[in-house]
């Protein structure tokens, strides 16, 4: 089978189309003929090398989700679910290949009226968006700035913001089409990288649900309002400082709040339910994906350029 694997960390040239041995499902896992792969913000990290200290290696596979149809099983697995479409989580990678391997207890049937292609635009973003914001304990009413709100992880937060009653929903984007994008998506305020402008914006936040992390994270405690929550949901633009801490310290008396927060935490049920809500809520219109394009597994080098050059609004899905 086709697969793209990590050949050297560092730019997108370091990924490379080889060819592997079909995998077999081990006991409790699936075998998924894959439809389509979710390209996501961590998937250019780790292949960035920046994520090399926590274990991964060059020969990495990367991608954590796809969707297809089961064509076998393993051990302890009903075989009811072969020949089955579903969407699938693989892990910390192992997606960007034309055969999947996946636990049974990571899949989920795709329902009639939802792509592939749509489903794994919105299966892990969805479930960040939604526990992100639980983690930042936001209630309706509160303002909600989304920090790299063009993202398929921002996208769903802005959306599941405007829809739980946010009293404002504010965005940092790159360019004013963006921001009318988001607009149409339940933004109320568009602000420039540094969250600076837009007309009206509110002065202070209740709630930053921030994707980019980077070394600018610092300023943005700035615009918390006091007893604010500040929750970083990802690292696409890296580490911050370390000392980022003092500048919450500097405003000791606002009583803010600073948090991380990974799905890894969220036990699986709760993972499960909340998919199986937002799969039906986009099947019936109710929640929007947004794919930035479509391309053929063996450009996933092209998917990483356009990816590190910040061209992508949405989610980049590549088919086998």
């Amino acid at each position: 089978m086709k697969a793209v694997v990590i050949q050297a960390f560092g730019s997108p040239e370091g990924l490379a189309v080889i060819d592997l041995p079909a995998p077999a499902p081990a006991a409790g896992q699936v075998l998924i003929a894959t439809e389509a792969i979710g390209v996501g913000g961590v998937d250019a990290v780790i292949r960035s090398g920046a994520l090399a200290a926590y274990g991964f290696a060059e020969g990495h596979i990367p991608g954590s989700e796809v969707a297809g149809t089961v064509t076998a099983v393993g051990d302890d697995v009903d075989t009811s679910w072969i020949g089955q479409r579903v969407w699938a989580f693989t892990g910390v990678g192992g997606g960007y290949v034309e055969q999947a391997i996946a636990p049974v207890e990571e899949i989920l049937p795709l329902p009639a009226n939802l792509s592939a292609v749509h489903a794994v635009t919105l299966g892990s973003s969805g479930v960040v968006a939604h526990f992100g914001l639980s983690h930042a304990h936001f209630a309706p009413g509160e303002s909600v700035l989304v920090r790299g709100a063009a993202g398929s992880i921002g996208i769903m937060t802005v959306q599941l913001a405007a829809r739980g009653g946010a009293g404002a929903v504010a965005v940092t984007t790159s360019s004013a089409e963006r921001g009318e994008r988001l607009r149409t998506l339940g933004a109320t305020h568009v602000l420039d990288r540094s969250g600076e402008g837009g007309e009206a914006a509110p002065a202070g936040y209740d709630v930053i649900i921030d994707v980019v992390a980077g070394p600018d994270m610092p300023s943005f405690f700035d615009k918390l309002n006091p007893n604010g929550r500040l929750v970083a949901v990802g690292a696409v633009g890296g580490q911050p400082p370390a000392d980022f801490g003092t500048t919450m310290m500097a405003a000791f008396r606002k009583s803010m709040s600073f948090a991380t927060f990974s799905a890894d935490t969220v036990a699986g049920p709760a993972r499960r339910a909340v998919r199986i809500e937002q799969f039906a809520a986009a099947g019936r219109g109710a929640l929007h994906t947004v794919v930035h394009e479509v391309l053929p597994l063996e450009q996933a080098v092209s998917a990483h350029r356009k990816m590190d050059a910040g061209e992508v609004f949405g989610r980049i899905v590549l088919t086998p």
